[in-house]
Protein backbone atom coordinates (compact mmCIF):
# COMPACT_ATOMS: atom_id res chain seq x y z
CA UNK A 1 0.00 0.00 0.00
CA UNK A 2 1.44 3.45 -1.02
CA UNK A 3 2.10 5.53 2.21
CA UNK A 4 -0.37 8.90 2.14
CA UNK A 5 2.43 11.22 1.36
CA UNK A 6 3.71 9.41 -1.91
CA UNK A 7 -0.47 9.29 -2.31
CA UNK A 8 -0.77 12.52 -2.15
CA UNK A 9 2.41 13.64 -4.32
CA UNK A 10 1.50 11.83 -7.63
CA UNK A 11 -1.83 13.25 -7.42
CA UNK A 12 -0.54 16.94 -7.71
CA UNK A 13 1.55 15.94 -10.82
CA UNK A 14 -1.90 14.64 -12.17
CA UNK A 15 -1.88 17.54 -14.06
CA UNK A 16 -4.37 17.70 -16.78
CA UNK A 17 -5.94 14.55 -15.61
CA UNK A 18 -5.58 14.58 -11.64
CA UNK A 19 -9.31 14.74 -10.00
CA UNK A 20 -10.35 16.66 -6.53
CA UNK A 21 -8.86 15.14 -3.45
CA UNK A 22 -12.40 14.73 -1.94
CA UNK A 23 -12.19 12.14 0.48
CA UNK A 24 -16.03 12.10 1.11
CA UNK A 25 -17.56 8.42 1.52
CA UNK A 26 -15.61 6.38 3.26
CA UNK A 27 -14.88 8.61 6.51
CA UNK A 28 -13.70 7.46 10.25
CA UNK A 29 -16.85 7.03 12.99
CA UNK A 30 -14.80 9.20 15.34
CA UNK A 31 -14.42 12.03 12.58
CA UNK A 32 -17.91 12.40 11.10
CA UNK A 33 -20.28 9.85 13.19
CA UNK A 34 -20.02 7.38 10.77
CA UNK A 35 -22.54 9.11 8.22
CA UNK A 36 -19.17 9.22 5.83
CA UNK A 37 -21.42 12.73 4.73
CA UNK A 38 -20.16 16.71 4.32
CA UNK A 39 -23.65 17.77 3.76
CA UNK A 40 -23.13 19.08 7.47
CA UNK A 41 -20.90 22.29 7.10
CA UNK A 42 -19.26 20.85 10.22
CA UNK A 43 -18.37 17.90 8.96
CA UNK A 44 -15.59 18.33 7.30
CA UNK A 45 -13.61 14.96 5.68
CA UNK A 46 -9.96 14.80 6.50
CA UNK A 47 -7.98 12.78 3.86
CA UNK A 48 -6.15 10.98 6.64
CA UNK A 49 -9.60 9.04 7.72
CA UNK A 50 -9.98 7.43 4.69
CA UNK A 51 -9.90 3.92 5.33
CA UNK A 52 -7.99 3.33 1.81
CA UNK A 53 -6.95 -0.73 2.82
CA UNK A 54 -10.46 -1.16 2.35
CA UNK A 55 -10.65 0.43 -0.93
CA UNK A 56 -7.86 -1.55 -1.83
CA UNK A 57 -9.28 -4.53 -1.15
CA UNK A 58 -11.84 -3.62 -3.48
CA UNK A 59 -10.07 -2.82 -6.13
CA UNK A 60 -7.25 -5.60 -5.47
CA UNK A 61 -9.87 -8.08 -8.07
CA UNK A 62 -8.74 -8.77 -11.74
CA UNK A 63 -9.62 -6.07 -13.60
CA UNK A 64 -9.27 -7.03 -17.68
CA UNK A 65 -10.22 -5.23 -20.61
CA UNK A 66 -14.32 -5.86 -19.86
CA UNK A 67 -16.76 -3.25 -19.53
CA UNK A 68 -17.74 -2.17 -16.04
CA UNK A 69 -20.85 -3.14 -16.87
CA UNK A 70 -20.08 -6.63 -17.38
CA UNK A 71 -17.81 -7.06 -14.11
CA UNK A 72 -21.34 -5.39 -12.24
CA UNK A 73 -22.62 -8.78 -13.45
CA UNK A 74 -19.62 -11.04 -12.45
CA UNK A 75 -19.94 -9.38 -8.88
CA UNK A 76 -23.87 -8.68 -8.88
CA UNK A 77 -22.74 -4.91 -8.00
CA UNK A 78 -25.04 -2.16 -8.72
CA UNK A 79 -24.34 0.70 -10.62
CA UNK A 80 -23.14 3.93 -8.87
CA UNK A 81 -24.64 6.80 -9.42
CA UNK A 82 -22.06 8.83 -10.96
CA UNK A 83 -21.63 5.42 -13.89
CA UNK A 84 -22.37 6.81 -17.62
CA UNK A 85 -23.34 4.41 -20.26
CA UNK A 86 -20.03 3.99 -22.60
CA UNK A 87 -22.68 3.16 -25.47
CA UNK A 88 -23.74 6.61 -25.33
CA UNK A 89 -20.14 8.44 -25.49
CA UNK A 90 -18.54 8.91 -28.95
CA UNK A 91 -14.84 10.25 -28.68
CA UNK A 92 -13.88 12.52 -31.49
CA UNK A 93 -10.49 14.89 -31.34
CA UNK A 94 -7.80 14.71 -28.90
CA UNK A 95 -7.17 18.08 -26.94
CA UNK A 96 -4.23 17.79 -24.75
CA UNK A 97 -1.86 14.83 -23.45
CA UNK A 98 -0.23 14.38 -20.32
CA UNK A 99 1.54 12.20 -18.09
CA UNK A 100 -1.45 9.82 -16.82
CA UNK A 101 -3.79 10.02 -19.48
CA UNK A 102 -5.03 12.14 -22.64
CA UNK A 103 -8.16 14.86 -23.31
CA UNK A 104 -10.80 14.60 -25.85
CA UNK A 105 -13.44 15.84 -27.04
CA UNK A 106 -16.07 13.97 -27.50
CA UNK A 107 -20.04 13.69 -27.63
CA UNK A 108 -22.50 11.56 -24.72
CA UNK A 109 -25.84 11.27 -25.25
CA UNK A 110 -26.04 14.79 -27.74
CA UNK A 111 -23.90 16.87 -25.72
CA UNK A 112 -20.13 17.88 -26.70
CA UNK A 113 -18.35 16.92 -23.94
CA UNK A 114 -14.63 16.95 -22.49
CA UNK A 115 -13.73 13.26 -22.19
CA UNK A 116 -10.43 12.46 -19.56
CA UNK A 117 -8.95 9.08 -20.21
CA UNK A 118 -6.75 8.08 -17.01
CA UNK A 119 -4.62 5.50 -17.44
CA UNK A 120 -2.47 5.99 -14.39
CA UNK A 121 0.75 5.70 -15.56
CA UNK A 122 0.16 1.61 -15.92
CA UNK A 123 2.54 1.60 -18.95
CA UNK A 124 5.22 1.64 -16.88
CA UNK A 125 4.72 4.84 -14.45
CA UNK A 126 3.00 4.01 -11.84
CA UNK A 127 3.61 0.50 -9.38
CA UNK A 128 0.82 -1.39 -8.75
CA UNK A 129 0.36 -0.19 -5.60
CA UNK A 130 0.37 3.37 -6.80
CA UNK A 131 -2.14 2.61 -9.39
CA UNK A 132 -4.50 0.80 -7.22
CA UNK A 133 -4.45 3.72 -4.88
CA UNK A 134 -5.14 6.54 -7.54
CA UNK A 135 -8.28 4.37 -8.95
CA UNK A 136 -9.37 4.38 -5.01
CA UNK A 137 -9.19 8.10 -4.46
CA UNK A 138 -10.46 8.66 -7.65
CA UNK A 139 -13.61 6.91 -7.12
CA UNK A 140 -14.27 8.67 -4.19
CA UNK A 141 -13.67 11.68 -5.61
CA UNK A 142 -16.04 11.49 -7.72
CA UNK A 143 -18.77 10.07 -5.75
CA UNK A 144 -18.56 13.81 -3.96
CA UNK A 145 -18.25 15.76 -7.55
CA UNK A 146 -21.18 14.88 -9.05
CA UNK A 147 -23.59 16.46 -6.61
CA UNK A 148 -21.94 19.60 -7.29
CA UNK A 149 -24.46 22.07 -9.02
CA UNK A 150 -23.55 25.84 -9.37
CA UNK A 151 -23.80 27.60 -12.88
CA UNK A 152 -20.09 28.79 -12.51
CA UNK A 153 -18.72 25.15 -12.00
CA UNK A 154 -18.07 23.11 -14.82
CA UNK A 155 -20.52 20.63 -14.63
CA UNK A 156 -19.55 17.03 -14.22
CA UNK A 157 -21.17 14.23 -16.09
CA UNK A 158 -20.19 10.84 -15.44
CA UNK A 159 -17.49 8.35 -14.75
CA UNK A 160 -16.59 4.74 -15.86
CA UNK A 161 -13.95 2.52 -14.38
CA UNK A 162 -13.30 0.71 -17.21
CA UNK A 163 -12.76 2.03 -20.64
CA UNK A 164 -12.83 -1.18 -22.81
CA UNK A 165 -15.75 -0.64 -25.18
CA UNK A 166 -14.52 2.99 -25.77
CA UNK A 167 -13.39 4.05 -29.67
CA UNK A 168 -10.29 6.17 -29.33
CA UNK A 169 -8.98 7.68 -32.12
CA UNK A 170 -5.90 6.16 -33.64
CA UNK A 171 -2.47 7.60 -32.10
CA UNK A 172 0.49 5.40 -33.08
CA UNK A 173 1.84 4.33 -36.41
CA UNK A 174 -0.05 0.94 -36.83
CA UNK A 175 -3.78 2.66 -36.54
CA UNK A 176 -4.86 1.60 -32.93
CA UNK A 177 -4.75 3.00 -29.92
CA UNK A 178 -4.40 0.73 -26.64
CA UNK A 179 -5.27 1.29 -23.48
CA UNK A 180 -4.56 -0.37 -20.09
CA UNK A 181 -6.80 -3.00 -18.66
CA UNK A 182 -7.22 -0.31 -15.74
CA UNK A 183 -7.88 2.81 -17.55
CA UNK A 184 -11.05 5.06 -16.32
CA UNK A 185 -12.77 8.19 -17.74
CA UNK A 186 -14.33 10.83 -16.70
CA UNK A 187 -16.86 13.22 -18.89
CA UNK A 188 -17.57 16.98 -18.27
CA UNK A 189 -19.47 19.48 -19.99
CA UNK A 190 -17.32 21.10 -23.24
CA UNK A 191 -15.70 24.66 -22.94
CA UNK A 192 -13.99 25.62 -25.36
CA UNK A 193 -11.91 28.78 -24.37
CA UNK A 194 -10.11 29.97 -21.05
CA UNK A 195 -10.41 33.30 -19.34
CA UNK A 196 -6.60 33.39 -20.16
CA UNK A 197 -6.42 33.14 -23.85
CA UNK A 198 -9.59 35.72 -23.68
CA UNK A 199 -7.76 38.60 -21.59
CA UNK A 200 -5.10 38.02 -24.39
CA UNK A 201 -6.64 38.72 -27.07
CA UNK A 202 -7.95 41.70 -25.33
CA UNK A 203 -4.95 42.88 -24.23
CA UNK A 204 -4.06 46.23 -26.07
CA UNK A 205 -8.39 47.39 -26.40
CA UNK A 206 -9.28 45.94 -22.66
CA UNK A 207 -12.42 44.98 -21.43
CA UNK A 208 -15.70 47.59 -20.55
CA UNK A 209 -16.47 47.82 -16.76
CA UNK A 210 -19.14 45.73 -16.87
CA UNK A 211 -17.66 43.01 -18.37
CA UNK A 212 -14.73 43.40 -15.99
CA UNK A 213 -17.15 42.75 -12.89
CA UNK A 214 -19.23 40.45 -14.68
CA UNK A 215 -15.88 38.12 -14.88
CA UNK A 216 -15.05 38.76 -11.60
CA UNK A 217 -18.61 38.22 -9.96
CA UNK A 218 -18.48 34.57 -12.02
CA UNK A 219 -15.39 33.91 -10.89
CA UNK A 220 -16.26 34.62 -7.19
CA UNK A 221 -19.48 33.29 -6.91
CA UNK A 222 -18.10 30.00 -8.00
CA UNK A 223 -15.60 29.94 -5.43
CA UNK A 224 -17.73 30.69 -2.32
CA UNK A 225 -19.71 27.55 -3.94
CA UNK A 226 -16.84 25.57 -3.15
CA UNK A 227 -15.78 27.06 0.00
CA UNK A 228 -19.14 26.72 1.03
CA UNK A 229 -18.70 22.92 0.09
CA UNK A 230 -15.64 22.38 2.20
CA UNK A 231 -13.58 22.56 -0.70
CA UNK A 232 -10.04 24.34 -1.73
CA UNK A 233 -9.31 24.75 -5.15
CA UNK A 234 -5.46 25.67 -4.47
CA UNK A 235 -4.80 26.31 -8.25
CA UNK A 236 -7.31 29.42 -9.02
CA UNK A 237 -5.46 30.97 -11.31
CA UNK A 238 -7.22 32.82 -15.25
CA UNK A 239 -5.96 29.51 -17.11
CA UNK A 240 -7.54 27.25 -14.90
CA UNK A 241 -11.64 29.76 -15.88
CA UNK A 242 -13.39 28.29 -18.47
CA UNK A 243 -15.57 30.67 -20.77
CA UNK A 244 -19.04 29.54 -22.59
CA UNK A 245 -20.15 30.93 -25.64
CA UNK A 246 -22.67 33.58 -23.33
CA UNK A 247 -19.34 34.69 -21.92
CA UNK A 248 -20.29 32.93 -18.29
CA UNK A 249 -16.95 32.05 -16.56
CA UNK A 250 -16.98 28.22 -15.18
CA UNK A 251 -13.93 26.95 -13.02
CA UNK A 252 -12.20 23.95 -14.04
CA UNK A 253 -8.93 22.36 -13.31
CA UNK A 254 -9.28 20.36 -9.96
CA UNK A 255 -6.40 18.68 -9.94
CA UNK A 256 -4.63 20.10 -6.74
CA UNK A 257 -8.23 20.48 -5.29
CA UNK A 258 -8.80 18.64 -1.89
CA UNK A 259 -11.90 18.93 0.71
CA UNK A 260 -10.67 21.66 3.53
CA UNK A 261 -8.87 19.93 6.55
CA UNK A 262 -10.11 20.84 10.02
CA UNK A 263 -6.79 21.41 11.19
CA UNK A 264 -5.02 23.71 8.65
CA UNK A 265 -1.04 21.85 9.35
CA UNK A 266 -2.65 18.81 7.39
CA UNK A 267 -2.62 21.22 4.66
CA UNK A 268 1.16 22.21 3.43
CA UNK A 269 3.37 21.85 0.70
CA UNK A 270 3.54 24.69 -2.31
CA UNK A 271 0.16 23.55 -4.07
CA UNK A 272 -0.27 26.03 -6.67
CA UNK A 273 0.97 28.29 -9.61
CA UNK A 274 3.67 30.88 -9.14
CA UNK A 275 2.30 34.60 -9.25
CA UNK A 276 -0.87 33.29 -7.68
CA UNK A 277 0.62 31.50 -4.82
CA UNK A 278 -0.43 32.90 -1.53
CA UNK A 279 2.82 33.75 1.11
CA UNK A 280 1.90 31.19 3.34
CA UNK A 281 1.47 28.63 0.57
CA UNK A 282 4.48 29.64 -0.86
CA UNK A 283 7.04 29.32 2.42
CA UNK A 284 5.55 25.94 3.36
CA UNK A 285 3.29 26.90 6.20
CA UNK A 286 -0.54 25.77 7.21
CA UNK A 287 -2.98 27.07 5.10
CA UNK A 288 -7.01 27.20 4.41
CA UNK A 289 -9.24 28.78 1.92
CA UNK A 290 -7.84 31.94 1.97
CA UNK A 291 -4.99 30.68 -0.35
CA UNK A 292 -7.52 30.74 -2.84
CA UNK A 293 -8.76 34.31 -1.79
CA UNK A 294 -5.01 35.64 -2.51
CA UNK A 295 -5.71 34.02 -5.82
CA UNK A 296 -8.58 35.42 -6.66
CA UNK A 297 -7.18 38.93 -6.01
CA UNK A 298 -4.83 38.22 -8.79
CA UNK A 299 -6.78 37.37 -11.16
CA UNK A 300 -9.21 40.09 -10.32
CA UNK A 301 -6.23 42.17 -10.99
CA UNK A 302 -5.60 40.41 -14.12
CA UNK A 303 -9.21 40.61 -15.49
CA UNK A 304 -9.32 44.28 -14.91
CA UNK A 305 -6.01 44.91 -16.47
CA UNK A 306 -6.03 42.19 -19.55
CA UNK A 307 -2.06 41.97 -18.85
CA UNK A 308 -0.19 38.98 -16.66
CA UNK A 309 1.57 39.87 -13.93
CA UNK A 310 5.09 40.28 -13.04
CA UNK A 311 5.99 39.33 -16.49
CA UNK A 312 9.21 40.53 -16.21
CA UNK A 313 10.26 38.40 -13.15
CA UNK A 314 11.28 34.54 -12.88
CA UNK A 315 9.48 32.10 -11.20
CA UNK A 316 12.61 32.30 -8.55
CA UNK A 317 12.24 36.26 -8.37
CA UNK A 318 8.20 36.30 -7.89
CA UNK A 319 8.68 33.72 -4.98
CA UNK A 320 11.20 35.61 -3.06
CA UNK A 321 9.50 38.80 -3.54
CA UNK A 322 6.02 38.47 -2.38
CA UNK A 323 7.48 36.72 0.18
CA UNK A 324 10.08 38.72 1.59
CA UNK A 325 9.12 42.00 0.19
CA UNK A 326 5.55 41.84 -0.16
CA UNK A 327 5.52 42.07 -4.06
CA UNK A 328 2.17 42.48 -5.42
CA UNK A 329 0.84 43.43 -8.74
CA UNK A 330 0.98 46.88 -9.44
CA UNK A 331 -2.72 48.68 -10.14
CA UNK A 332 -3.45 51.37 -12.20
CA UNK A 333 -4.30 54.66 -11.27
CA UNK A 334 -7.28 54.93 -13.38
CA UNK A 335 -9.09 51.97 -11.02
CA UNK A 336 -11.73 52.94 -8.72
CA UNK A 337 -10.82 53.22 -5.54
CA UNK A 338 -13.42 50.63 -4.49
CA UNK A 339 -12.59 47.86 -7.05
CA UNK A 340 -8.49 48.60 -5.52
CA UNK A 341 -9.74 47.71 -2.32
CA UNK A 342 -10.83 44.56 -3.03
CA UNK A 343 -8.15 43.41 -4.71
CA UNK A 344 -5.74 44.88 -1.89
CA UNK A 345 -7.93 43.08 0.85
CA UNK A 346 -7.94 39.67 -1.21
CA UNK A 347 -4.15 39.71 -1.33
CA UNK A 348 -3.31 40.91 2.02
CA UNK A 349 -0.18 38.99 3.30
CA UNK A 350 -2.02 37.54 6.32
CA UNK A 351 -4.50 35.58 5.65
CA UNK A 352 -6.98 36.09 8.36
CA UNK A 353 -7.42 39.57 7.48
CA UNK A 354 -8.60 38.85 3.78
CA UNK A 355 -12.05 38.59 3.33
CA UNK A 356 -14.14 35.39 2.50
CA UNK A 357 -15.73 34.60 -0.73
CA UNK A 358 -18.90 35.25 0.37
CA UNK A 359 -18.06 38.82 1.19
CA UNK A 360 -16.14 39.46 -1.98
CA UNK A 361 -19.40 38.41 -3.71
CA UNK A 362 -21.18 40.92 -1.75
CA UNK A 363 -18.36 44.36 -2.16
CA UNK A 364 -18.02 43.35 -6.03
CA UNK A 365 -22.05 43.35 -6.27
CA UNK A 366 -22.43 47.05 -4.52
CA UNK A 367 -19.82 48.86 -7.27
CA UNK A 368 -21.21 50.96 -9.61
CA UNK A 369 -21.01 50.11 -13.41
CA UNK A 370 -23.27 52.35 -14.64
CA UNK A 371 -20.51 55.26 -15.19
CA UNK A 372 -17.95 52.84 -16.13
CA UNK A 373 -14.25 53.07 -14.33
CA UNK A 374 -12.47 50.32 -16.89
CA UNK A 375 -9.64 50.73 -18.65
CA UNK A 376 -11.60 52.05 -21.66
CA UNK A 377 -13.29 55.52 -21.25
CA UNK A 378 -17.07 55.82 -21.49
CA UNK A 379 -16.53 57.88 -24.72
CA UNK A 380 -13.94 55.78 -26.37
CA UNK A 381 -14.88 51.61 -26.80
CA UNK A 382 -11.10 50.56 -27.36
CA UNK A 383 -7.49 51.07 -27.82
CA UNK A 384 -6.51 52.81 -24.56
CA UNK A 385 -5.52 52.46 -21.14
CA UNK A 386 -4.09 54.67 -17.93
CA UNK A 387 -0.97 52.04 -18.34
CA UNK A 388 -0.19 53.98 -21.41
CA UNK A 389 2.24 51.82 -23.77
CA UNK A 390 0.59 48.09 -23.75
CA UNK A 391 2.43 45.38 -21.37
CA UNK A 392 2.71 41.65 -20.93
CA UNK A 393 2.70 39.01 -23.75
Amino acid sequence: MVNESKRMALKVHLGISSWWHLFARRVKKSDAGGSGSIGNEDMIVRANTVDLNNLDMELEMPLTGASSSRERQVHNTPMEEWEIDLSKLGIKDVIAHGTYGSVYKGVYDGQDVAVKILDWGADGVSTAAETTALRASFKQEVAVWHRLDHPNVTKFIGASMGTANLDIPSTNSDGHRSLPARACCVVVEYLQGTLKNFLIRNRRKKLPYKTVIQLALDLARGLSYLHSQQIVHRDVKTENMLLNTKRTLKIADFGVARVEAQNPSEMTGATGTLGYMAPEVLRGDPYNRKCDVYSFGVCLWEIYCCDMPYPHLSFVEISSAVVQQHLRPEIPSCCPSALSSIMQKCWDGSPENRPDMDEVVRLLEALDTSRGGGMIPDDQKSGWCCFGAARGP
